[in-house]
């Protein structure tokens, strides 16, 4: 798939960062699924201009590999862009197109859902003192003499002569 170019937004700060924005951009679109999948979660990191990558790639029309990936990289996002990527969801979940929407609600289903994952539960502890029990065992039918694997004897000397 033939990209346009992207218009920097003016934060970026040299050449550098121009040239990673553009390179995470293409492998968005790549046939690869794990690739497209590493450049939305490295993308989640760059701030607005990940952000604004990550939403051309779930709102304008794309494969739909692109579209999970965007989604995922959306759902990824931390600190001051977290709300917007949420927006970005809700905005996807609302599309006419059905892959779109699709894709958005799923995304934002998971998302509610790790929200609460962050405790863990825990188990009320016995108060008092703790009763020792004995575990029953499985008993297993001793092997003859005769089939007992061989060992050494621990008074045997070895074959190496000590001084």
């Amino acid at each position: 798939m033939r990209l346009e170019k992207r218009k920097p937004s003016g934060r970026e700060k040299d050449e550098a960062s121009i040239e990673l924005l553009e390179k995470l951009r293409e492998q968005l679109y790549s046939s690869n699924v794990s690739t497209v999948r590493q450049s939305a979660f490295h993308l989640s990191w760059m701030q607005e201009d990940g952000l604004d990558i990550l939403r051309e790639a779930l709102l304008i029309s794309t494969s739909r590999r692109a579209k999970s990936a965007a989604a995922y990289g959306l759902r990824k996002m931390r600190g001051r862009m977290r709300k917007r990527a949420e927006e970005t969801l809700v905005e996807g979940a609302a599309r006419p197109d059905l892959a779109t929407a699709n894709i958005s609600r799923n995304a934002l289903t998971v998302l509610k859902k790790g929200e609460g994952a962050g405790k863990r539960p825990t188990r009320p502890r016995p108060q008092g003192k703790l009763e020792i029990r004995e575990v029953p065992g499985q008993e297993r039918p001793r092997r003859p003499l005769s089939q007992q694997p061989r060992g050494r004897r621990p008074d045997a000397q070895s074959p190496i002569r000590r001084r």
